[in-house]
C-alpha cells in the first residue's frame, strides 16, 4: 500500500508537469516527445545546433519573405533550445502565409514546446485536413491533450496515427507514456515494450520503459534496461538520475509543483 501510494503521488507530479525537463547524458527534452515535424537543419553546420542556427539565421534574414528559409530557421531555433524565438518567428510565416501547413505544423509544434498547449491545437487542426491526415501532426495533437489531462482524447489520436502508421514507436511511446500520465502502469509497460519490440526505436524509447519499470518498483530491471545501450559513464549519470527521481517524493520542496523528468521519444524523420 505504502508504494502504491508513493507511485500515486509520483504520478500526479508528473502529470502537472510540461514536458520540459531532460535525462542526464543524453540531453533529451521531453518536448521532443512528439517528432520533428521540420526539415533538418543543414548538413552544412553538422550536429552543432548553435551553428545551424547561425547559418539559417543568415538565409531567412536574407529573404524574410522565403516560407522554406523561416521553416529551416525556425528549426534550428527549436534544436537551439530558443524555443520562443521560434515560436515568434514561425507565428510571423503562419501569418505571412497563412494556407502554408508546413509552417502551420512546425509552429503548432513550436507552441507544444513552449507549453501553449490549447494553442497548439488550434493551429495544428489547420496543419492538415481529415481528407490527408499526417500522423506525425497527429501524435503531436495527442501529447498536447494529454498535456492539457485529456488522456482519452489524446489517445483517440495516437489511435488514428497508428493506423496511419502501424507499429510506429514514437507513437507507441507517446501512447505508453499517456498511460502513465492517467496512472496505468500496466498498460504503459505493455505499450512501450510494443515500441521497442520492433526495432525501429533508439535509446530514448528504452529510457520510458525503463523509467515506467522503475516507477512499478522494480528498480534492478529499470536499472538493467537504461544500461543496455548506452556507454558506461552515460548509463550510470542516467541510472543516479532515476534514483534521483524515484526519490524526489520526499522533498518537501516539491509538492505539486516539482518538475520530474521523464525520458522523451525519438524524432520521425
Amino acid at each position: 500500500m505504502h508504494h502504491q501510494s508513493r507511485v500515486a503521488r509520483l504520478l500526479a507530479s508528473v502529470a502537472l508537469t510540461a514536458i520540459t525537463a531532460s535525462w542526464v547524458g543524453g540531453c533529451q527534452r521531453m518536448s521532443d516527445i512528439t517528432g520533428s515535424l521540420s526539415p533538418k537543419p543543414p548538413a552544412s553546420a553538422g550536429t552543432d545546433p548553435r551553428g545551424a542556427a547561425e547559418i539559417t539565421g543568415e538565409r531567412y534574414r536574407a529573404d524574410p519573405k522565403n516560407a522554406e528559409a523561416a521553416l529551416a530557421y525556425g528549426q534550428a531555433l527549436r534544436a537551439n533550445g530558443q524555443r520562443s524565438q521560434a515560436a515568434a518567428l514561425l507565428e510571423q510565416a503562419t501569418i505571412a502565409h497563412p494556407g502554408d501547413k508546413a509552417l502551420l505544423a512546425a509552429y503548432g509544434r513550436a507552441l507544444v514546446d513552449n507549453g501553449n498547449f490549447q494553442q497548439a491545437l488550434d493551429v495544428l487542426s489547420r496543419a492538415h485536413s481529415p481528407e490527408n491526415p499526417d500522423w506525425r501532426i497527429l501524435s503531436v495533437q495527442g501529447t498536447a491533450l494529454d498535456q492539457l489531462g485529456r488522456h482519452e482524447d489524446a489517445r483517440r489520436y495516437y489511435a488514428s496515427a497508428l493506423k496511419i502508421m502501424p507499429d510506429e514507436p514514437t507513437v507507441l511511446s507517446n501512447l505508453g507514456l499517456s498511460y502513465m500520465l492517467s496512472k496505468n502502469l500496466p498498460k504503459a509497460e505493455e505499450t512501450l515494450r510494443q515500441a521497442y519490440a520492433g526495432g525501429r526505436a533508439d535509446a530514448r524509447v528504452r529510457q520510458n520503459l525503463a523509467l515506467v519499470v522503475g516507477l512499478q518498483g522494480r528498480f534492478a530491471e529499470a536499472e538493467q534496461i537504461v544500461r543496455a545501450d548506452l556507454p558506461p559513464d552515460e548509463a550510470a549519470a542516467n541510472v543516479e538520475y532515476l534514483k534521483q527521481m524515484l526519490n524526489r517524493k520526499d522533498d518537501p520542496h516539491l509538492g505539486g509543483r516539482g518538475k520530474l523528468p521523464v525520458a522523451s521519444l525519438s524524432r520521425p524523420e
